[in-house]
């Protein structure tokens, strides 16, 4: 279904033709409440309980790729990922529809994770990493937004969708050239998946270029 936005209530109708990045926003926003207001302890657990990292992967992988994804470790950061999600999920999901959108968010978040913790694992097993890392909390919409950030080249026009390209490339790709972490990692797959998802875009401009029309 394709909202239509009305002139008189444009945040209203924002939300309403994103659904999914504002629900998703919601929840974020509980988690972080629930963080900022937490004793020490207990913000500790919540972080290492909701993580996907091998531990929690290992004793019960489904919840923990699902839960990581409404938490983020420092809620003082909240605004910025308010505005990343308005520009990114919020574009991708009124452009590709909700469904199509959670298929590659969740495409990614899941793959990035899962890859990203096996190279961590096999640098513990080669003795180039401390098991501690098995513990380390990996939180977080990250991967997600790398996907969306991937996938919204297909929406720039021109050629400046190559400028664009170069850019988000240059932003996940060089911390993780110049001997980055495994976020980093996951980051750059998270973005190859977007980059590869441009068949999901297919015939889909048109339906933006008429919101975009609509709106003026």
């Amino acid at each position: 279904m394709t909202y239509a936005p009305e002139p008189s209530r444009p945040v209203r109708s924002w939300v309403r033709s994103s659904p999914g990045t504002h629900a998703w926003l919601l929840i974020i926003l509980v988690t972080s409440l629930v963080i900022q207001f937490s004793s020490e302890g207990l913000e500790h657990y919540l972080l290492h309980r909701n993580s996907s990292n091998l531990h929690e992967l290992n004793k019960h992988p489904g919840q923990a790729l699902l839960l990581s994804a409404f938490w983020i470790e420092n809620p003082g950061s909240l605004p910025l990922y308010i505005v990343l999600f308005e520009f990114f999920h919020a574009r991708v999901e009124r452009w590709l529809g909700t469904l199509r959108w959670m298929l590659i968010v969740a495409t990614a978040h899941i793959a990035a994770t899962l890859i990203s913790q096996k190279v961590v694992l096999t640098r513990i097993e080669n003795h180039d990493a401390s098991r501690r890392m098995m513990h380390v909390v990996d939180i977080g919409v990250s991967y997600g937004l790398a996907a969306s950030a991937g996938v919204l080249t297909y929406l720039v026009p021109g050629h400046w969708k190559w400028l664009y390209a170069a850019v988000v490339v240059a932003f996940f790709g060089l911390p993780l050239a110049t001997g980055g972490t495994f976020t980093d990692l996951g980051h750059a797959i998270a973005l190859a998946i977007g980059f590869a998802c441009w068949p999901l875009t297919r015939g889909r401009r048109a339906r933006e270029a008429g919101a975009s029309a609509y709106e003026k």
